[in-house]
């Protein structure tokens, strides 16, 4: 009487096996250099809404012209990858300036067209890098803005936390020259000018 062994059944069973843990870590393996990136997120209408600072808006046109923006430390390491700007007039070539704070540098100038009133626009641009903890500022130059006020005209507390954005304050400066604005008020914003940030 013949014997009837299992090896070759056992020998192909664990061939299938190492086959299909093969394909399982390959996909893996795949899925985890392609993960889903972050967010952008655009810290200025939240803002906007836990200061208050949308309860009154007046639209300034042809006015002086100012140097203006907002401060603001990351809470974690990430990268401005657009900015945005609405004003209630047209210009082309606004000037947006990116600042380490801290040492008062320019770290990214950019130009963008506001081409219709009223409307935000958003510029992609090259992604710049932002560390946790440092203090920058954007600032743009115009003569046009929106003054955003709460109803009561009282001011408010800074920091103001957005996200992995806290904003440290608002400030200008007079004239068209790029320098940082070293006026700070608490009981208005004027702009709209803001940026799209991604954490790493």
């Amino acid at each position: 009487m013949k014997h009837f062994t299992l090896t070759p059944v056992k020998t192909i069973l664990k061939m299938a096996l190492f086959f299909a843990l093969t394909i399982t870590l390959t996909n893996c393996s795949k899925d985890d250099d392609n993960p889903i990136p972050n967010p952008e997120v655009n810290p200025l209408a939240e803002y906007l809404t836990v200061t208050g600072f949308n309860q009154v808006t007046d639209e300034i046109i042809d006015s002086a012209d100012y140097e203006f923006g907002i401060t603001f430390i990351p809470a974690v390491n990430g990268k401005i990858t657009a900015i945005t700007a609405k004003i209630p007039d047209t210009h082309i070539a606004t000037r947006v300036t990116i600042w380490n704070k801290t040492t008062a540098t320019v770290i990214r100038t950019e130009s963008i067209d506001i081409a219709s009133a009223g409307v935000e626009v958003t510029k992609a641009i090259s992604q710049l890098s932002l560390t946790a903890g440092t203090e920058y500022m954007i600032t743009f130059n115009s003569n046009d803005w929106y003054n955003r006020e709460r109803t009561d005209g009282t001011g408010i507390t800074y920091p103001v936390s957005v996200g992995d954005i806290s904003i440290t304050g608002y400030a200008y400066a007079g004239g068209t020259a790029q320098v940082l604005p070293t006026a700070f008020n608490l009981d208005y914003y004027a702009g709209d000018l803001s940026f799209k940030f991604q954490k790493d």
